[in-house]
């Protein structure tokens, strides 16, 4: 079932976790001023489990500077210094930054529109009568008993605490330094980033880095090398997956199980071309919006072409090879097409950011009266298809109208009340995101919740208005009138790639029995008996089970243990014994017990086992 609760045990409110963590950024920076006079500051923001502070400095920061920077945050936060927002003028807030040689705050003070209101925040006071912070308590008014230059300010539009004691000195962590370019590009400077986690108490800070602890053995990009599933090549290029035999074969196993869910569920499969001509983009408006996030076009004839982002426009045009009558709606069709898009080498990460991958994408073309039927059919089957993969908690974000956007009242009225309505006959909790939703139409996000607690984003439903009127989409209404047809996007995994990499890190490499690369080795005694395990191996492999035998040679002790390494779900020893006998000794992965089985009872356990996507 779904919920809407947050990973770790809950904080009084997001926001208060928000202010808590940007205050801490700041107390970071005013520690690392400090202590590091000579360091430029940047940017500070929040995280998703903490915050980090970009730093112009020319030494590296160490471990021991980190050890050194948090010494000096816990003496600010025990200080319980007032934060104090001050609204400030234009020129006198350039004046000062000059004179303080802060060439990132200058510029970010440059792009602020003229016009809008510019504040910074002060920790500490400077005794210059500045004015407190509109949300602090009467109590934090008084003058606090600081040095005279116990004070640190920053260019900054908030929120934050009411004074630094409301940090907790033990609920917090400095965790890291990366490199990170000045707006992320790599043609700026190149900084320092301090990656920091806080919390409101001690115990969630603990769970957290218990949580990190945890995710960290799950790596994706670790345990995809330990067990060969796949790789990025760096003569390729970053964000390109190569997928090994083992990789392919989990990825073969998800493709057949997603083609019969959607053929079940009444989708066609289309396949459609990797590029095509750029008009097709520009009519789109992909060009126009996307253009970032695109690969350079190529020449082809004279011809500008373009390599995919999406699938859209090219179910658009065959949807516009013939005219449709409303008698054949709704139509639903669904495709696993890979698409390319521009990403910076900076944003990779594994599995989960690449510039090659496939989407499980699936397009609904409908009448006004079939939305809710289908959105709630959507659900549905999203459901299903991501409890049988083990996600049965979720968290629903139904995403509305934002400020620019394309269609009438009414249009988005119908639409967005069609996606609660789905919701609501779903008996699903949401969270509503008012504004939240694409220019084009509202819209509902699903997140799964893993093994660790972790929720990640994956499950998309998106009402559009935007490309039927591009296209100049219609269809024969019932009194023969020209009508435009209500398109709905939808994908369940994201991606092929990225779906990947979260069931590596929910499995921990520990794939269920009818998602194992290996679902089954036979472990030889000796050469005298390999004869009767490739017998063995062939019929298995008939009957449709993925199963190899050991073919190292290493003594029985050496291929049992390998075998716990790989994670393989049932190990098959084949010694004298089980020649004679003509059966084999069974050991599953999770289970000290040993069975002694002819072929077809252990087949019939393992279709068993497979069929209800449970261990043997």
């Amino acid at each position: 079932m779904s919920t809407a609760s947050s990973t770790l045990s809950a904080p009084n409110s997001a926001e208060q976790l928000q202010r808590l963590r940007h205050t801490c950024a700041h107390v970071m920076a005013m520690a690392v001023q400090h202590l590091f006079p000579e360091t430029k500051v940047t940017i500070g923001p929040t995280t998703e489990t903490g915050f980090y502070y970009d730093f112009d400095r020319a030494q590296a920061f160490t471990p021991d500077d980190l050890d050194a920077i948090s010494t000096q945050m816990r003496r600010i936060i025990k200080a319980k210094l007032p934060i104090i927002c001050e609204q400030v003028d234009r020129d006198q807030m350039q004046a000062e930054l000059e004179q303080l040689q802060e060439p990132y705050k200058l510029e970010i003070l440059a792009q602020i529109p003229m016009g809008e209101t510019i504040t910074r925040y002060f920790i500490g006071s400077p005794d210059t009568g500045r004015t407190q912070h509109p949300e602090a308590e009467a109590s934090l008014i008084e003058p606090l008993p600081v040095a005279p230059n116990e004070f640190w300010w920053d260019l900054c539009s908030g929120p934050h605490l009411n004074s630094t004691g409301e940090l907790n000195p033990k609920a917090f962590r400095l965790e890291s330094v990366a490199g990170a370019y000045w707006r992320g590009d790599e043609t700026q400077a190149q900084l320092q980033r301090i990656y920091g986690t806080a919390w409101e108490t001690p115990k969630q800070l603990k769970v957290y880095l218990h949580q990190k602890e945890e995710a960290q053995r799950r790596d994706h990009r670790l345990l995809g090398k330990k067990l060969k599933l796949f790789s990025i090549e760096d003569n390729a290029g970053g964000g390109l997956v190569f997928w090994h035999p083992r990789g392919a074969r989990i990825r073969q196993v998800i493709e057949a199980y997603w083609r019969q869910a959607h053929i079940q569920g009444g989708y066609e499969l289309l396949y459609t071309p990797h590029m095509a001509n750029l008009e097709l983009w520009k009519t789109s408006g992909h060009f126009e919006f996307y253009r970032d996030s695109m690969f350079d076009q190529m020449e082809v004839e004279t011809q500008a072409y373009q390599i995919k982002p999406m699938n859209c426009p090219f179910h658009v045009l065959t949807y516009q090879h013939d005219l449709h009558s409303y008698r054949e709606f709704p139509l639903r069709w669904a495709e696993l097409g890979t698409v390319y898009r521009y990403e910076r080498s900076g944003t990779l990460h594994g599995l989960m950011r690449v510039r090659g991958f496939t989407q499980d994408d699936a397009h609904i073309f409908c009448l006004p009266d079939q939305v809710a039927d289908e959105i709630l059919a959507v659900l549905d089957l999203t459901e299903t298809i991501l409890s049988d993969f083990g996600f049965r908690e979720y968290e629903v974000n139904l995403s509305t109208r934002p400020g620019k956007s394309v269609g009438s009242d009414d249009i988005w009225d119908l639409a967005t009340q069609a996606l609660r309505t789905a919701l609501e006959r779903k008996g699903w909790d949401y969270l509503t995101d008012e504004g939240g939703g694409a220019f084009y139409g509202p819209k509902i996000d699903l997140k799964i919740r893993d093994a660790i607690g972790r929720l990640w984003q994956c499950s998309t439903i998106q009402v559009d208005f935007n490309l039927p009127e591009r296209f100049k989409m219609e269809y024969v209404a019932a009194d023969g009138s020209r009508q435009r047809p209500i398109m709905i996007h939808r994908a369940i995994f994201g991606s092929l790639e990225r779906f990947f990499g979260i069931l590596i890190e929910n499995y921990a490499g520990d794939f269920p029995l009818w998602l194992a690369p290996v679902q089954m080795r036979l472990l030889v005694v000796s050469d005298a008996q390999r004869p009767y395990a490739l017998e063995v191996l062939e019929q298995l492999q008939q009957r449709g089970f993925r199963a190899e035998v050991d073919q190292t040679g290493e003594r029985l002790g050496k291929q049992i243990r390998q075998s716990a390494l790989d994670k393989i779900p049932v190990v098959a020893v084949v010694g004298k014994k089980e020649v004679e006998t003509q059966t084999l000794t069974i050991r599953t992965r999770h289970s000290e017990e040993q069975e002694l089985l002819k072929l077809p009872e252990l087949c019939d356990k393992m279709q068993t086992a497979i069929d209800a996507k449970q261990q043997i």
